[in-house]
């Protein structure tokens, strides 16, 4: 099997009302989705997706009249022009796409086949009051969610810790609290200066009060003994990692035992194979792998294709926060959003590949 195109299409929803992102200091009007396109000379097309491919024209020519199915060429292949370039992890998407479309079968069987369903948590998106924080919380405790995550600005720590507090009284132990601090790494333009390590162990301790399961990235990235330190001093979870683009630097954080959760995102960190390796190293080290997914339905179908192959877990991000944040708004590229079913896990597609459909109306719709 031979590559004989590559193809990219831009694509921008428009966000009315928009979405304010707690991460990023301007409201969000609108969504951009990039869709990758692999055709090959037997008719098997692949898709992936999730960052931007900006700068990835001028070596498309490297990939043409290649095997995307030998994926250990490919991925060395797309490290060489990462370090020059950017990230174009969702070329790797689209091969893994067309490989499992060759074996007829879902990615994650090829990834192992651990699990065909992982229990979802809503990873929610914005800032909200206490009083707000505890109506979606019930919400989300409502739409079959067993776990959810709360963005908690940093900045202004006691107000977020009020969200989180009333969240937790809203639903009591009935469902699981993870908690973002949002430290490791900036948005464009973003110079604010991260918390050291004393008062990032303050909100940490304040936190474990109330049972969260995890804290996120609690301290920038070159934090590295701090994040250790913070967990061996107070007892709770860390998890990091969503954002780190260096295999050498996982396997570094693995060696020092960093971190209780490792986050790498697959369309943006380190891609499908390289995620793998490094999750079961942490899985053999008794630690957790649950991939960071905010990015659209095909960038989570991809995560969750490599967290159900290798038994990642116990959950699976889940970007969600109504009204703001939709699987609507943020899969309008598929023709059915990925959802969670009515016990709270995200399933694997059945088809073969990842499982992602295009819909070519919305598509056309919302070409740039």
């Amino acid at each position: 099997m031979k590559i004989t195109a590559i193809r990219t299409r831009k694509l921008r929803l428009e966000l009315d009302p928009p979405f304010f992102a707690a991460w990023d200091p301007v409201p969000r009007r609108h969504f951009d989705a990039t869709i990758v396109e692999v055709e090959t000379d037997e008719g098997l097309v692949g898709i992936g997706s999730g960052d931007t491919m900006d700068g990835f024209a001028p070596f498309e020519e490297l990939f043409i009249g290649t095997d995307p199915c030998n994926i250990v060429e490919q991925v060395k292949r797309i490290e060489t022009i990462n370090f020059h370039a950017g990230r174009f992890w969702p070329l790797e998407v689209a091969f893994w796409d067309i490989i499992g479309k060759a074996a007829n079968m879902p990615v994650a069987r090829l990834f192992g086949g651990a699990q065909h369903r992982v229990a979802a948590y809503a990873s929610t998106g914005e800032l909200r009051t206490p009083e707000q924080r505890a109506e979606s919380a019930l919400a989300i405790r409502e739409a079959g969610f067993r776990a959810m995550k709360i963005r908690v600005d940093p900045h202004n720590f006691a107000a977020g810790l009020a969200a989180v507090r009333a969240a937790r009284e809203a639903v009591g132990d009935s469902m699981q609290i993870m908690v973002d601090l949002n430290q490791s790494w900036r948005m464009a333009g973003d110079t604010q200066t991260p918390h050291d390590f004393v008062a990032a162990r303050r909100a940490v301790e304040q936190l474990r009060d109330l049972d969260v399961f995890w804290v996120e990235e609690p301290l920038p990235y070159a934090d590295r003994d701090g994040l250790r330190r913070l967990r061996a001093e107070t007892g709770v979870r860390v998890a990091a990692g969503e954002m780190i683009s260096s295999v050498s630097e996982v396997v570094d954080y693995l060696e020092h035992d960093a971190l209780d959760v490792y986050q790498m995102d697959v369309v943006l960190a380190v891609g499908m194979l390289r995620a793998r390796t490094l999750a079961e190293l942490a899985m053999l080290k008794n630690r957790r792998f649950t991939p960071h997914s905010w990015t659209n339905g095909i960038g989570v179908l991809a995560n969750l294709h490599v967290a159900a192959g290798v038994g990642g877990g116990p959950y699976f991000e889940f970007p969600y926060d109504p009204p703001g944040w939709t699987p609507q708004r943020r899969d309008f590229m598929l023709r059915r959003p990925v959802d969670i079913d009515s016990d709270g896990f995200v399933r694997v597609p059945d088809a073969p590949g990842i499982g992602a459909e295009l819909d070519e109306e919305a598509c056309r719709r919302w070409a740039l």
